[in-house]
């Protein structure tokens, strides 16, 4: 019997739902069919931009479009032991250190360095924390040092065996190649966790066997591969669909001020319509 398809919805609440965010949500829906489950998650572990209101807006602006999710939700706010966990066995593992450079610090060094490699997220950071001695880190932490912990990439890429694949159901099979993220930072000294550290454990523990979410995200899961693998997590299929982009041509953001579930709820417009325009992904 062929297990049935799990896949979800993970807003942050940082700022109303729009257009786009209906389209991902339907998207998943779709992608569950009549035999899977659909679950809603709430990425709220920003808690300087998350809003006890936008999350109330969620599950609001779901509901008005008809769509059902199975509980409990998680909210990702209400498990930050779980993250720290996770963040605590990769730290025993070796692969995880304190950077204390400040964004001033990180740009002086590669304008100084000159011609840094790029990945998906920027110039790469170019490693000035990674070889402090281990009494240095831990007087400047007990100092109390604001700082981030980094995943040591060269040394998690010689942790695990051979090369690492995910398949994606429009691109195809995949070769891992997280490198291109340097040595990205995966918690920070008050935050035990970043958005590839909880999203990546979530899915493994919510049993999620489709992650459909934006083509913007899809090098996200050379990461997310690897992160899989270092923590002996499920690998579950991904589909990257594209990203509904409004009358200008410019895909649908929040930064934008692109315009609300709310705001076309307010103007009357029906949920067959929205629901029409949101299927076009």
């Amino acid at each position: 019997m062929t297990a049935s398809t799990i896949t979800r919805f993970a807003p942050s609440p940082t700022g109303y739902l729009h257009l786009g965010h209906a389209a991902s949500a339907l998207f998943a829906v779709r992608n569950a069919g009549p035999d899977g489950r659909f679950l809603l998650r709430i990425e709220d572990i920003d808690q300087t931009r998350c809003r006890p209101e936008y999350v109330a807006a969620i599950y609001e602006d779901l509901a008005w479009l008809g769509l059902r999710w199975k509980t409990p939700v998680r909210e990702q706010s209400h498990h930050m032991a779980d993250y720290q966990a996770v963040q605590d066995r990769l730290y025993e593992m070796g692969l995880l250190y304190p950077c204390f450079c400040t964004r001033k610090d990180i740009q002086a060094e590669i304008n100084r360095i000159g011609n840094a490699p790029h990945g998906p997220d920027g110039a790469l950071y170019p490693g000035t924390c990674r070889h402090i001695g281990a009494t240095e880190r831990a007087d400047r932490i007990a100092a109390g040092e604001s700082y981030a912990l980094r995943l040591n990439m060269a040394d998690a890429c010689r942790y695990v065996a051979g090369p690492l694949f995910w398949q994606d159901r429009v691109a195809g099979k995949q070769i891992a190649i997280p490198e291109i993220f340097g040595d990205v930072v995966l918690a920070r000294k008050d935050t035990p966790t970043s958005y590839h550290l909880s999203v990546t454990h979530d899915d493994h523990l919510q049993g999620i066997s489709l992650v459909t979410r934006g083509e913007d995200l899809f090098f996200a899961s050379h990461l997310h591969r690897l992160l899989q693998e270092l923590l002996g997590y499920d690998v579950p299929d991904y589909h990257h669909h594209r990203l509904l982009t409004g009358p200008d041509g410019k895909r649908y953001a929040k930064r934008d001020q692109s315009k609300t579930l709310r705001a076309i709820r307010a103007e009357g417009i029906a949920v067959a319509d929205v629901m029409r325009q949101a299927s076009q992904v």
